[in-house]
């Protein structure tokens, strides 16, 4: 057999490090400048301008892509996943009025062709330019045995900063406020078990390039909303899994109910095709999949135009979808 070696056994440390020499000027393009270091270091440097702020709060979330990798393998299309991956995070510490600052990946992997690593790491990087922050660091881990030849896994963690005083929690949502969704750019990274379910592989390699587009992001629009209308965004609530029900209920207070009309806006064809095709029941689908609403928004009622209004001015479709009611934080789509 001769001797063993670590690189016989499927681990090319050699291999990794030119990798990583090849990533350096791609996740510069990210940084900001409170980073301090390069990446590759046994941690990485952020320096917080504390002049920016008066009582900041930080604000962390880590979240992955999930089942859509596997749509990318089939596909062989690597180059929006990464997006996926930062979208996923910086989305959800938006939910609490933060801005995203820095984040770190993971990628797993058996054997995977370069190639399609550094397609990964771009789509990371691109995420990042768009929500505002720095890849300053992460992890690519061979992992023999662990998953099928050309599979991989990603993973994220991101960091955001608040002002305290400017925390939203859903705590100041109450019966009267209006609520806005946000168009999504399609199912985004949540539902895709059910998705891979419903269609065959032929069908979701000949969809596949509506399948693959990548979570919007929503950070630099949010932000903008949240500059201009102070105190009039009371709720926040990024559509992923469990959907409308579990997401939306999870920031309403006790004695707030969420009334969601379905038809206030067009569900694209791509939702009712996977229904049609699974025979799946409405509430089902609005259980496990946005349905076209990436963001939801609970606002004083008198500032709802204004917002819509704002938001078709920075590119985003909305519509007026429902209200907060008297209740005990439940959801109900009619």
């Amino acid at each position: 057999m001769g001797k063993i070696t670590y690189k016989k056994s499927g681990v090319d440390i050699a291999g990794a490090s030119a990798f990583k020499s090849k990533l350096k000027p791609i996740v510069r393009r990210s940084f900001r400048p409170e980073v301090l270091t390069d990446i590759g270091g046994f941690g990485s440097f952020f320096k917080l301008d504390k002049n920016k702020y008066k009582d900041p709060v930080l604000v962390s979330s880590s979240d992955g892509v999930g089942t859509k990798l596997k749509i990318a393998s089939l596909a062989n299309k690597h180059d929006t996943v990464g997006i996926d991956a930062v979208a996923m995070n910086v989305n959800d510490i938006l939910c609490t009025g933060a801005e995203s600052l820095f984040f770190l990946d993971y990628i797993a992997f058996t054997k995977v062709k370069e190639e399609i690593l550094i397609d990964v790491v771009k789509g990371i990087n691109d995420g990042c330019i768009q929500a505002g922050c720095s890849l300053i660091g992460g992890e690519t881990a061979q992992m023999p045995g662990m998953y099928k030849e050309g599979e991989y896994d990603i993973a994220g963690f991101c960091v955001g900063v608040v002002e305290r005083k400017d925390i939203i929690d859903g705590s100041k949502i109450k019966p009267t406020d209006a609520i806005i969704g946000i168009e999504s750019s399609g199912l985004h990274s949540n539902g895709y078990s059910l998705v891979r379910k419903v269609l065959n592989a032929a069908e979701m390699k000949r969809m596949s390039a509506e399948l693959l587009k990548p979570t919007r992001i929503y950070v630099k629009p949010i932000l903008s909303l949240l500059k201009d209308f102070p105190g009039k965004i009371n709720g926040i609530s990024h559509i992923t899994g469990g959907a409308f029900y579990d997401k939306i209920s999870r920031i309403l207070p006790n004695n707030v109910n969420a009334r969601i009309d379905k038809n206030s806006w067009r569900v694209s064809e791509l939702f009712r095709f996977i229904q049609r095709k699974g025979n799946i029941e409405d509430k089902e689908m609005y259980h496990t999949l946005n349905m076209g609403i990436g963001m939801v928004l609970f606002v004083e009622q008198d500032a709802a135009s204004a917002i819509i209004k704002k938001l078709a001015d920075l590119k985003l479709k909305s519509w007026l979808i429902g209200k907060a009611v008297k209740g005990n934080k439940e959801v109900g789509i009619i």
